[in-house]
């Protein structure tokens, strides 16, 4: 069948790995697991030793009731068949016990280690950088956290359990049925040897088709979490019906895939059991032979009937088990690409200690390069080159632009979301580079152009990152929050929905410019972080700024205008680079790059206020 993809992001068309390949793989998925079972050790084998019990007093019934048969037929005393019988009794209560004992402590083993597991992923995921997430799917990543997850856990818990209850309960039975009849024994297992092939060859299949499922389902995943983040996109371009098409059409896809993998799951247990019918009939005829020429008892013959049927449970089993470790085996491996993911951006194994500083901090960069990271031949684009400035401790810098001049980028490199390419950015004369990530964003106090809040109370908004709530108060009124916060019922202990759903966009800015001044950084970095608020509000916010980041060190990036022009050096890019660097007065008098965005920002504001043109 054809690789088809509906997603937005083109997928790959699996070729089937090459069997020493799919060894290979299956073998460093599983044994990956291995170090999640230490801490659960006891409990392993305690569930282990139930298996083994429960599978020892399973056989015995069959060999009571033997002893029962024959002992009717020899003309025993009715004692001795009540004694075999309560014998049989005892015995299936205490396997009863032992059975519950394996699943209670195999499938508390399993869901141990799928917490752990789970832990460890969104850990490592919060390790990894912008780089990474830049070229991940957030639904691939919730597909993988959801049922790549459930389907190793499977392999931890019950695959063992029912493998080891297989092995066990098959030896038993092999035993036992030999002691009866050796020969009838080799012709009843004859028929299960071609068994090994068919579970390798099945269970190539089903690994590469589960695969194949799972990265459908990623892909299904992140276009409903899509429409879901931007349902007021759909809705208002009126493109309900065309969503719900294109997620019908990957939901077919999903459907077929899954359905080519149940008839490959369908066919392994009447393979099994089919193997064991004959198995079955080779027994009726010789076996039956065996008890008219007094070769064995009827009772023996009974006995070896029920072992074989003992025997054909686990065989039909260990399809299901074998189904299991592959489904496990592709999902570990899926989940190991995230484990084996590293962050291109991380701190120095040699690191630099910040001198001493009260306040602010001198930034710098020099001769600086960056575009963003490109794979195969993609086509690199220049952000920005050889961008060269300073600001010195306790000053503010102003970064003014058109949109998709590099701003966002610059800000980027000084919280080394990304790194330059050339060139490099000094704190009082070190290396970002050669500090720790830690200590460098301790030092700062960052507020992205998309002001992203958690679904938590107000208050544990603005004091995310601080070591106490003691400066929220303060860090609200300076944002001009304080009003707006009053007017709600629950005050600083509000609920905010998703994303701060229940704000406005110039109501989530100013939460987050509170909770950026709230941490009292060094180094204040905003991000057209006001362009959602009003000019008057803007306005209001700026001037309570002046006093806040007065002996601190500020970066504001901006398209208005009136958001630098009380900085105290003020740089200008275009297309990528410095066209002019200054004072507001004196790029003003140059009549350049800085009085065109002046005047179109001064005409627009008329075009909204209805008021002449400002002069500055």
């Amino acid at each position: 069948m054809g690789c088809r993809s509906y997603s937005s992001t083109p997928q790959r068309c699996r070729v089937p790995p090459h069997p020493s390949q799919f060894h290979s793989r299956f073998v460093r998925a599983l044994r990956r697991l291995i170090p999640y079972f230490g801490p659960y050790r006891g409990i392993l084998w305690a569930g282990l030793l139930c298996v083994v019990v429960s599978g020892a007093l399973g056989s015995v019934s069959p060999w009571l009731l033997r002893r029962g048969i024959d002992s009717m037929h020899a003309g025993a005393s009715l004692t001795t068949v009540w004694g075999i019988a309560g014998a049989m009794l005892g015995a299936s209560l205490v396997g009863g016990i032992f059975r519950f004992g394996m699943r209670e402590f195999l499938n508390a083993l399993s869901r141990k280690i799928e917490c752990d597991l789970r832990n460890d992923l969104f850990g490592h995921l919060l390790t990894l950088d912008a780089p990474y997430y830049a070229t991940t799917r957030t639904g691939e990543l919730m597909a993988r956290l959801t049922n790549d997850l459930g389907a190793v856990r499977m392999a931890t818990g019950p695959a063992i359990m029912y493998l080891v209850n297989t092995v066990v309960g098959g030896l038993f039975a092999i035993g036992f049925m030999l002691s009866i009849e050796p020969r009838l024994t080799v012709l009843a297992l004859l028929p299960i040897l071609p068994l090994p092939f068919v579970s390798v060859r099945l269970g190539r299949l089903i690994h590469a088709r589960f695969e194949q499922v799972q990265e459908h389902f990623g892909a299904m995943t992140t276009r409903v979490q899509e429409n879901l983040s931007g349902t007021r996109i759909v809705r208002a371009y009126g493109q309900e019906r065309a969503e719900q098409a294109r997620f019908a059409a990957m939901s077919d896809e999903y459907l077929t895939r899954n359905l080519h993998l149940a008839k490959l799951q369908a066919a392994m247990s009447p393979t099994f059991a089919l193997l064991a019918g004959v198995g079955s009939v080779v027994v009726l005829g010789a076996g039956g032979t065996l008890v008219v020429r007094g070769t064995i008892s009827v009772g023996a013959f009974v006995a070896f009937g029920l072992y074989l049927t003992m025997l054909a449970w686990p065989l039909i089993a260990f399809g299901w088990v074998i189904n299991l470790f592959q489904r496990a085996s592709a999902s570990m491996g899926r989940l190991e690409e995230i484990l084996d993911a590293r962050p291109q951006v991380t701190s120095p194994a040699t690191r630099r200690e910040l001198p001493a500083a009260h306040g602010g901090r001198r930034l710098e960069f020099r001769d600086v390069g960056f575009h963003y990271p490109v794979r195969g031949d993609q086509v690199v684009r220049w952000v920005f080159r050889h961008v060269s400035f300073y600001v010195d401790a306790g000053q503010t810098l102003g970064i003014v632009g058109a949109t998709g001049s590099g701003k966002s980028a610059l800000l980027d490199l000084i919280t080394r979301t990304y790194d330059p390419v050339e060139g490099e950015v000094l704190l009082d004369g070190v290396p970002v580079r050669e500090l720790s990530l830690t200590e460098l964003r301790r030092e700062l106090g960052a507020v992205p152009q998309e002001s992203l809040l958690f679904s938590d109370t107000i208050r544990s908004n603005l004091s995310y990152g601080t070591l106490g709530d003691h400066d929220v108060a303060w860090a609200a009124d300076v944002a001009q929050l304080t009003d707006t916060i009053r007017d709600f019922p629950g005050g600083f202990e509000t609920m905010l929905g998703e994303r701060g759903i229940n704000l406005s966009g110039g109501q989530k800015q100013r939460a987050a410019l509170a909770r950026a001044l709230a941490r009292r950084p060094s180094i204040v970095l905003l991000d057209d972080a006001l362009s959602a608020v009003d000019t008057h509000t803007e306005a209001a916010i700026l001037h309570g700024l002046r006093d806040v980041l007065s002996g601190r060190t500020a970066v504001i990036a901006s398209h208005r205008v009136s958001a630098i022009r009380d900085a105290d050096w003020i740089i200008v890019l275009d297309a990528g680079r410095v066209v002019e660097a200054g004072r507001h007065d004196d790029l003003f008098a140059e009549r350049g790059r800085y009085w065109e965005l002046l005047a179109r920002q001064q005409l627009e504001d008329e075009v909204e206020e209805g008021e002449g043109l400002r002069t500055p």
